[in-house]
C-alpha cells in the first residue's frame, strides 16, 4: 500500500486507531506512520461537536424544535434564545419578558409556540415566528419549577410549583382549569401519553400519577430516596423516566394494567451534589437510549435494553442540568451551569 499522507512522529507519539477510521500503514521504532481516513459523519452538523455560547448565566433548559432545524433554551439570564442546528448554529432570536429565571422550557406539539415556567412565579406562552411573548399566566404563589404540554387533544398544560400544587391550563383561556394539591414541592411534571393523566415528582421522592377527570392520585411510584429533578414521557407513552438526586435514573411502567413493581430499569453513573440542580433526562426518539444532566459536568447515555453507559462525554465546565435528543438524527444537545450549549454527533 503508497504511503499516502505519510507523517512523521518522534519516538513519543502515540498512534492509536480504530480500524474503521484509520489506516496504520506502518509502524516501526523509527518512523510511525499513520494514513487518516475521514471519520465517518453521520448528521447534518456542520462539525461532529458544535459548541453555542451567548447566555449570560447558567442554562436550566433545552429542547430542540419538532423539526429538527431549530432549538430553543433559557435559564438564569431570564432569556430564551433560539439558535439554528444547520450551518454554524446562529443565534437567531431572542425573547425576553419574564423576570425571574426560567426554569423549564418546551415546544408546542406543532413548534409554533414555546411554554416556560420561572422564578417569578408566571407561566409564558411565546409565539415563535414573531418570537414575542403572546400570555402570560398567573396563578401560582410560589416559584414554578417545571412545565409540560400534552400529546393530545386541544393544547393543555400542567405546572409544578415550591407552592406544593400541580396546576392544569388550557393555552385558550388564562386562568387555571384545575389544581391539585401535593403537600410537598413539586419539582417535575409531565402527562401521560392520553393526556388523562398526569405525573409529578417532588421533594417527597415520590412520583405521583394523578386521574385529571377526578383530580386525585391513582397510585404512587415509590423506590427513590431523594428529590425527583426530571421527568420525561416514553416516544409510545408506555414507561415515564425519572432523575433524582439520589444519583439514579429509573424507568417506570405506567401503562393501565402493569405489575405492582412498575419500575424496570435502573441506571447509574451521574451525579447530583451541593448545588441541587433540577437536572432534566431525556429519551432518544426510537427509545433505545436515555439521556440525563449531572452535576460532574459530564453527559451521559445509556442503552435502555443492557442498561449501560454507551457515552460518557466530557467537555461541559459546569453541572450540565439539560439534555435533549435530535427527532430525527442522532444528535444530543446538553445545556450547562458554564452558560453553554454544546451539540454532539453520535453513533447512527
Amino acid at each position: 500500500m503508497p504511503a499516502i499522507d505519510k507523517r512523521r512522529a518522534d519516538e513519543m507519539a502515540v498512534v492509536a486507531a480504530k480500524r474503521s477510521r484509520t489506516d496504520i500503514v506502518g509502524v516501526s521504532s523509527r518512523e510511525k506512520a499513520v494514513v487518516t481516513t475521514t471519520i465517518p459523519r453521520t448528521s447534518s452538523l456542520f462539525s461532529p461537536i458544535m459548541l453555542l455560547e451567548g447566555h449570560q448565566g447558567e442554562v436550566f433548559s433545552t429542547e430542540f424544535h419538532p423539526d429538527g432545524q431549530y432549538l430553543a433554551s433559557s435559564g438564569f439570564d431570564r432569556q430564551i434564545f433560539m439558535w439554528a442546528v444547520t450551518g454554524e448554529c446562529e443565534n437567531v432570536s431572542v425573547m425576553t419578558g419574564h423576570t425571574g429565571a426560567i426554569m423549564e422550557l418546551h415546544f408546542s406539539r406543532d413548534g409554533s409556540n414555546i411554554f416556560t415556567c420561572s422564578t417569578d412565579m408566571t407561566l409564558a406562552l411565546w409565539d415563535v415566528p414573531t418570537s414575542q411573548r403572546i400570555k402570560k399566566l398567573r396563578g401560582h404563589s410560589a416559584y414554578v419549577n417545571s412545565i409540560h404540554g400534552n400529546r393530545r387533544g386541544p393544547q393543555m398544560l400542567v405546572s409544578g410549583s415550591d407552592d406544593s400544587t400541580v396546576k392544569i391550563w388550557d393555552t385558550r383561556k388564562r386562568n387555571v382549569v384545575s389544581t391539585m394539591n401535593s403537600n410537598y414541592q413539586v419539582t417535575a411534571v409531565t402527562f401521560n401519553d392520553t393526556s388523562e393523566q398526569v405525573i409529578t415528582g417532588g421533594i417527597d421522592n415520590d412520583i405521583k400519577v394523578w386521574d385529571l377527570r377526578k383530580n386525585e392520585i391513582i397510585y404512587k411510584l415509590r423506590g427513590h430516596s431523594d428529590t425527583v429533578t426530571g421527568l420525561s414521557l416514553s416516544p409510545d407513552g408506555s414507561y415515564v423516566l425519572s432523575n433524582s438526586m439520589d444519583n439514579t435514573l429509573r424507568i417506570w411502567d405506567i401503562r393501565p394494567f402493569a405489575p405492582v413493581e412498575r419500575c424496570v430499569k435502573i441506571f447509574s453513573g451521574h451525579q447530583h451534589n451541593f448545588e441541587k440542580n433540577l437536572l432534566r433526562c431525556a429519551w432518544s426518539a426510537d427509545g433505545s437510549k436515555v439521556s440525563a444532566g449531572s452535576s460532574d459536568r459530564y453527559v451521559y447515555i445509556w442503552d435502555t435494553t443492557s442498561r449501560r453507559i454507551v457515552y460518557k462525554l466530557p467537555g461541559h465546565k459546569g453541572s450540565v442540568n439539560d439534555v435533549d435528543f435530535h427527532p430525527t438524527e442522532p444528535i444530543i444537545l446538553s445545556a450547562s451551569s458554564d452558560k453553554q450549549l454544546y451539540l454532539g454527533e453520535i453513533e447512527a
